[in-house]
């Protein structure tokens, strides 16, 4: 059964401006590489205060792209003796400018990144 996220009144403007701010910080990882680290830390340490609104859900999808983008640098890096790592570490980077630009598309239209039914 489907139900509507709760939303806080008084920390929904709040809210969503650190939401933003981790959106920021990973496009920022694009060219100081530590922000991708320290917006995953404000990811964590905020999820409390977001639980049960419509921004659940960004922070979901702002931690897995984190984890994944992390997964494939990694097997990236590993396989760059081969050719193939060069591949993997180009579709990782196409692949979290995607996540990023949408993540921050929905969140400026207001929209949740999941629909659940």
């Amino acid at each position: 059964m489907y139900q509507e996220p709760i939303t806080i009144p008084g920390n929904d403007k709040s809210a969503r401006n650190v939401t933003m701010l981790v959106y920021a910080l990973q496009a920022l990882s694009f060219f100081f590489g530590i922000t991708l680290f320290v917006a995953i830390i404000i990811n964590y340490v905020k999820r409390d205060d977001i639980r049960n609104t419509w921004l659940e859900s960004h922070f979901r999808w702002q931690i897995r792209t984190f984890w994944f983008s992390l997964l494939w640098s990694a097997i990236g890096f590993v396989t760059l003796i081969f050719f193939i790592g060069y591949i993997i570490l180009s579709a990782g980077m196409f692949w979290l400018i995607y996540r990023i630009a949408k993540g921050w598309l929905n969140l400026a239209n207001g929209k949740e990144m999941y629909q659940t039914f």
